[in-house]
């Protein structure tokens, strides 16, 4: 006989880490050039707001505040909103800095 434990996952749930709501500027591009505003941000990835849609599967340099270029995978896209995930997760303490900016320029 086998026995086996798992933990069920709750539904809705299938990110790694949460995600929190940010109004931050940030650009697409190694040179920069095409512009989007990062929605949410957590440790593993990002939501954006789009001006054209990006190809899902596509990988892409996101440049972001202060914190400069990073690499991030198009996990799904359509006309006006993109999911990416980070290909190194961030730090906590640059998710922090983030967040703090994210905040500060929304009030």
């Amino acid at each position: 006989m086998f026995a086996a434990e798992f933990e069920a996952v709750e539904a809705g749930t299938r990110r790694r880490s949460p995600r929190a709501p940010v109004s931050l500027d940030a650009r697409i591009g190694k040179s920069g050039r095409t512009l989007c505003k990062v929605i949410d941000v957590s440790r593993h990835g990002v939501r954006l707001a789009i001006f054209s849609a990006l190809q899902r599967g596509s990988t892409i340099w996101l440049m972001l505040p202060e914190i400069g270029h990073v690499a991030v995978d198009v996990r799904w896209s359509d006309d006006f909103s993109a999911g990416c995930q980070f290909h190194d997760p961030l730090t906590p303490e640059v998710l922090d800095r983030l967040l703090a900016m994210g905040a500060a320029r929304s009030d």
